[in-house]
């Protein structure tokens, strides 16, 4: 009995946990659609005069509308939170919408953050407010812009303009996008989701470039 038993921990149990665990792979290994295709911001006014596209990009989408100073807590948050982990990943960027007019406060919270990370790879982008509002409608979500044309939520975007995020339960509990103003949520689901959508296009570029090989 003891002699089947230590055969039982040494064969069984490994095979039963890689079952497991491989079953998990499948399920998780890709962010669900929840938007297949929104507007992009190419030819949007950009702070450092650069184009920015959505096209071949991981973005994260924020609005931080006319007063952004009182959402620089977002900004904040997602610096350290999301940027500061993965901004070395070549296509990765944040994108921070903002009306016309607010180039000098996007200019002085970029500075901000230029304190505590290189911010190489957030940009601001500028436009009317009916070119923010139909961006923002495009993405089909349940929240509203704010009347400064502002949002605490943050969108992932991936690289086919396509917006990512989860599908708990399709019909009651679709999670569009994550509230950067809480370091909780953040933490607890925003983190986890952009590693899986990094990890996503690591494991297809790794497959692309052995196929290539062959």
């Amino acid at each position: 009995m003891k002699k089947f038993l230590v055969l039982f921990a040494l064969f069984i149990v490994p095979i039963v946990a890689y079952l497991f665990f491989a079953s998990g792979i499948n399920n998780f290994a890709k962010l669900p659609v929840v938007t297949d295709k929104i507007d992009n911001v190419e030819g949007w006014k950009s702070l450092t005069g650069d184009p920015v596209t959505f096209n071949q990009k991981i973005t994260i989408l924020g609005f931080v509308g006319s007063h952004p100073e009182s959402n620089k807590l977002m900004l904040f948050n997602l610096n350290e939170k999301i940027y500061k982990r993965f901004y070395g990943f070549q296509d990765f960027q944040m994108v921070m919408v903002l009306p016309e007019g607010k180039e000098a406060d996007a200019e002085n919270l970029r500075n901000q953050i230029g304190l505590l990370s290189d911010v190489e790879k957030w940009r601001f982008v500028f436009a009317p407010e009916d070119k923010i509002n139909s961006l923002f409608s495009s993405l089909q979500t349940t929240y509203r812009l704010g009347q400064n044309l502002e949002s605490s939520y943050v969108f992932i975007i991936d690289r086919n303009v396509a917006m990512r995020g989860r599908k708990d339960n399709p019909e009651t509990d679709i999670v569009y996008g994550y509230d950067a103003a809480s370091v909780a949520e953040i933490q607890n689901k925003m983190l986890d989701d952009v590693k899986v959508i990094l990890a996503e296009y690591r494991m297809a570029l790794k497959k692309y470039n052995s196929n290539r090989q062959k």
